[in-house]
C-alpha cells in the first residue's frame, strides 16, 4: 500500500504542464494529494527555523511566517517531536497550545493544521505543514497520504540541496526561503546594539514583533534599514543624508 502511494504522488510530481520550479510544485502537490485547503514546506536546524522552502497559498505563506516569528505551531512542535502534530480544531481544540499562533491563523482561514517532520534516517530538515478551512480531524488516507508526502519533500530538498556549492545554500531553496537572511542579519545589529548574543538577540525581535502584532521579517527589515534600533539610541535610527 505505502508503494503506491509513493508511486501515486511520485506520478503527480513528475506530471508536466507546470512551469513553477521543483519546490513550489512540491507544495502544490502535498496539498492536492492529502485534500487539504494548503501546505507549506519549512526548513529547520536544530530548534531554529531557517526558513520556507515553499507555500501553495497566501495562507500557507502565513501560518509558516507566524511560525517563524512567533516559534510556535505545527511544523515547530512536529519537528521537535518528531511526530506528527495534529490539531483538528484551532477554533475549539481539546487542549489549548499556541496561544500567540493560532489566533493569527484562524484569522487568516485555517481552521485545522497538522504538521508533519521532515526525515532522512536520523537527519531532521524541517516539517510539512498541511491546514484546511474547515475543521476535522485527518482520514485514515490522508494521514498515510501525508506520512509518504513528508518522506518525499524530505528527499526532494536533499536532491535540491545537492545541486548547490558546498557550504551555500541550493538557489532553489534559497528563494523560498530568503526572508531568513535579513533575520538574521537584524538578529546581529541588535546583538552588537545590547551586547547579547546573538541567540538572545533574536528572542528580543520576536519579542518586539509579537507585541506589536508583525512578523518577523518586518521587524527585522527595519532594523537592517537603520529605522529601529533595541538600544534607545534614536538618534542613529534617523535616515542619513
Amino acid at each position: 500500500m505505502a508503494g503506491d502511494r509513493l508511486l501515486r504522488i511520485l506520478t503527480r510530481l513528475s506530471a508536466g504542464g507546470s512551469d513553477k520550479p521543483e519546490a513550489a510544485r512540491l507544495c502544490e502537490v502535498c496539498a492536492d494529494v492529502a485534500g487539504m485547503s494548503g501546505a507549506g514546506i519549512m526548513l529547520m536546524a536544530g530548534d531554529e527555523q531557517q526558513g520556507s522552502v515553499c507555500s501553495s497559498d497566501g495562507v500557507s505563506h502565513l501560518i509558516e511566517e507566524l511560525q517563524y516569528t512567533l516559534g510556535e505551531g505545527p511544523c515547530v512542535d512536529a519537528h521537535q517531536q518528531g511526530g506528527p502534530v495534529l490539531e483538528p480544531d484551532l477554533v475549539d481544540p481539546v487542549t489549548p497550545r499556541w496561544l500567540a499562533f493560532t489566533p493569527s491563523a484562524v484569522e487568516a482561514g485555517a481552521r485545522a493544521v497538522f504538521g508533519f517532520p521532515l526525515r532522512v534516517g536520523a537527519v531532521r530538515l524541517g516539517a510539512l505543514n498541511l491546514y484546511r478551512d474547515q475543521a476535522g480531524p485527518l482520514t485514515e488516507d490522508q494521514y498515510a497520504d501525508a506520512l509518504v508526502l513528508a518522506g518525499v519533500a524530505a528527499q526532494a530538498v536533499l536532491a535540491i540541496q545537492a545541486q548547490a556549492p558546498p557550504g551555500a545554500l541550493a538557489a532553489e531553496l534559497e528563494e523560498g526561503a530568503n526572508f531568513r537572511f535579513v533575520v538574521h542579519q537584524a538578529s546581529g545589529m541588535v546583538a552588537v546594539q545590547l551586547g547579547v548574543s546573538v541567540a538572545e538577540a533574536l528572542l528580543r525581535l520576536r519579542a518586539h514583533a509579537f507585541a506589536n502584532d508583525r512578523l518577523l521579517a518586518e521587524v527585522a527589515e527595519e532594523v537592517v534599514g537603520r529605522k529601529l534600533r533595541f538600544d534607545g539610541d534614536t538618534s542613529a535610527a534617523e535616515p542619513r543624508p
